[in-house]
């Protein structure tokens, strides 16, 4: 049941993703259009003569601000066509349309409804006392107040039809209207008795609603921080959509009476004032469920990645410092946190606790100082000047955000910091294989083309299809913003190291729920997948992976005469318990070390004592010479090889002074591991005085 509700709830906060899409262009025009026509903010600019009343940029701001408004006013509507979308299985245009016709067939049931009981007459409210319940007009309809939950209610209802009766067959005289034509025509019939259920139901939840909102604003500061708390936990499994939603769009999250109508949800309610110029001051108590944002995503998150990058070992800053720096900037510009999160998150988890408490501090900090910047999608440097700067600081009090950003970053900096070298927490350029480090960097997919077949193969896409388990083992495959979703009929097929290899900073798994976490490019990387799927024959689904992936026959030599030994002996815990992958110990008897077999150097540490190799069938190994052999900063060290160049086995590789790495490192033992070994093979060990050359390992099944 646990797992079974967590698949649900992922693909509900996977259908809110397409209506929260819009939020942006929607706020973009509203914000810029109600700013720049507002008389007081063009009298300040001196830009009478451009924006004044009757100019041509004055008029086209005023389309601009409607086409805002417009946007916003329908998003009830918006929402049941996006869930019906997200939560179809198959056939999904049609959910889309049976979704449209049943919003419309349940609010003009209530329109009914309301009009016989003498609520409204000729769709004009006369006599709202006599229902206990609020009335609206819904896309030009006359109906109850149930903002986007009605929506969300039309969009699960119509996809439940719809999946379960659109491959229904009919008796053959009524055959033209089963399948896909029976959806629409069943959708009108339940949703007229749902509107006229909802006409008695829905002014108890609306007043329960009403209720719950009160509790939340009576909390104060401190229900603030438990908002902001909860929220940032719920990152992680990717369902803060649906968590957040409610008290953004709807009276979870307050009411409150704009330009005399009775505005619900927090964003709703800043939206509406943007578009009062009668408004003095934002309204605080409907911002503090999102201006918070701005304080940990473009100041907070940043001094982690400073204290990150300055933690790191000298030697991997050069790798992880545009990775960091990426990560931060995404964060600074779009709000987009899981690039920085999804970084320590699994290897740190004590940071994200840390990070989860100061950004609920955040929230609460906002709200206490009466700062009111609204947001379109997330708390961005963009989002920030448009519907802060823009706004004017008599409004927002965004000037008050700086100043506060300031000591959030340096709140995140030295807890981070401190953390970090108190715990020895292995975040980013703290391990030893830094070349693991390219999450959230734009994977470069490889399109290795398929002569004798013609055909071109996007390499990432194929490794996603294989690591889901295959094309037949995953349905809904979607993506949010920052993360694949999938629901796979066997997890046990899901293999991680495919999907990580993929680029993938970490697969998050719940029962068949999978997500694969990219950060910013997973809308790119979706629309490259589902090309993949449509473009390449299944069959060949596995035909480079296997050429690449190819364990047959293959053997390591010895890289120097030496005692080999288990690598679980080795000296640092890091080699001993496997972090990095699988391998062998060895002891050398002298300094001259070659290659193991046929391949590529495609690492070289700037202090000389570690090589990365690929091998002709896609494995990577890491060959490590000692322990802390690091603060040698190469001295004993000879390379004998160059960046990209290609050895074979028994090729000279390097040349060291065995004796001077014997007395000045903790250890002198040879480290000889395979840092991408699929988790179904293993490897068979020869342990012994074993000499140059002769079998050390064997990949098998």
């Amino acid at each position: 049941m646990k797992t079974r509700v967590f698949g649900i709830l992922q693909r509900i906060g996977r259908s809110f993703m397409l209506p929260i899409a819009v939020l942006p262009i929607a706020g973009l025009f509203l914000g810029i259009g109600s700013s720049l026509t507002n008389e007081t903010t063009i009298s300040s600019l001196h830009l009478e003569g451009v924006l004044g009343n009757g100019t041509f940029l004055h008029d086209f701001l005023i389309i601009l601000t409607k086409v805002g408004s417009g946007l916003f006013n329908n998003l009830p509507l918006i929402f049941a066509a996006a869930v019906a979308l997200g939560m179809a299985k198959k056939a999904k245009e049609v959910a889309v349309l049976s979704s449209i016709i049943a919003f419309f067939v349940m609010h003009t049931t209530i329109s009914g409804m309301l009009s016989l009981n003498g609520s409204i007459l000729d769709n004009q409210i006369i006599n709202p006392d006599v229902l206990d319940g609020t009335i609206t007009a819904v896309c030009g309809i006359m109906s109850l107040e149930m903002g986007v939950f009605g929506g969300i209610i039309v969009g699960l209802g119509v996809s439940y039809i719809h999946n379960r009766f659109y491959q229904i067959e009919l008796p053959r005289a009524l055959s033209f209207f089963e399948g896909e034509r029976f959806i629409p025509i069943i959708s009108t019939i339940t949703f007229l008795f749902v509107g006229i259920v909802m006409f008695y139901v829905w002014p108890f939840f609306q007043n329960g609603i009403y209720e719950l909102g009160k509790l939340i604003s009576t909390s104060g500061y401190f229900g603030t921080f438990v908002y902001g708390v909860i929220k940032r936990l719920l990152v992680p499994f990717g369902l803060h959509h649906v968590f957040y939603l409610p008290f953004w769009q709807t009276a979870i999250g307050g009411s409150m009476v704009v330009n005399g109508a009775v505005i619900y949800g927090g964003q709703n309610i800043f939206f509406a004032q943007l578009a009062d110029p009668n408004i003095v001051h934002f309204s605080s108590e409907a911002t503090k469920y999102f201006t918070g944002e701005f304080i940990f995503m473009i100041f907070g998150l940043p001094g982690a990645a400073l204290a990150m990058y300055q933690t790191a070992k000298p030697e991997n800053k050069k790798a992880i410092g545009s990775l960091l720096f990426s990560a931060a900037l995404t964060s600074i510009l779009t709000g987009i946190t899981e690039p920085i999160e999804f970084t320590f998150l699994f290897a740190a988890p004590l940071l994200f606790g840390v990070q989860v408490i100061l950004a609920g501090s955040a929230y609460m900090v906002a709200h206490i100082f009466n700062i009111a910047v609204g947001l379109t999608f997330s708390g961005g440097l963009f989002d920030f000047i448009v519907f802060g700067v823009l706004q004017g600081n008599s409004k927002t009090s965004w000037v008050l955000l700086i100043p506060i950003g300031i000591i959030y970053f340096m709140l995140y900096y030295f807890s981070f910091k401190y953390l970090i070298k108190k715990f020895d927490l292995k975040t980013p350029g703290r391990e030893i294989d830094n070349m693991k480090l390219s999450i959230f960097k734009n994977p470069k997919a490889s399109h290795r083309k398929l002569l004798n077949k013609g055909i071109e193969i996007d390499k990432q896409s194929q490794l996603i299809v294989r690591g889901l388990g295959g094309r037949d083992n995953f349905t809904d495959l979607d993506c949010c913003i920052t993360r694949l979703r999938a629901t796979v009929s066997d997890n046990q097929l899901v293999n991680e190291g495919l999907l990580k290899q993929s680029g993938a900073a970490a697969v998050v798994m719940q029962g068949n729920g999978v997500q694969i976490i990219y950060g910013p490019k997973a809308s790119s990387i979706k629309s490259k997948l589902d090309e993949y799927l449509i473009n390449i024959p299944d069959e060949l689904d596995d035909y480079q992976l296997e050429k690449e992936t190819d364990h047959t026959n293959l053997e390591l030599g010895n890289i120097v005469d030496g005692e080999v030994l288990p690598i679980e002996q080795a000296p640092d815990q890091i080699f001993s318990h496997k972090l990095l992958g699988d391998g062998v110990m060895i002891k050398p008897f002298h300094g001259l070390i070659v290659a193991p077999c046929d391949g590529e150097i495609t690492m070289i540490y700037p202090t000389k004592h570690a090589i990365g190799m690929k091998l002709d069938n896609g494995y990577e190994l890491l060959i490590h010479f000692g322990t802390d052999t690091v603060n040698l900063n190469g001295t004993g060290f000879e390379i004998l090889v160059k960046l990209n160049q290609r050895v074979q086995k028994g090729d000279l590789i390097w040349n060291a002074d065995l004796e001077y790495i014997k007395e000045n490192a903790l250890d002198e033992s040879i480290l000889l591991i395979f840092t991408n070994l699929s988790n179904d093979l293993k490897i068979e060990k020869e342990y012994g005085k074993i000499k140059s050359g002769s079998t050390i390992m064997k990949i098998c099944n």
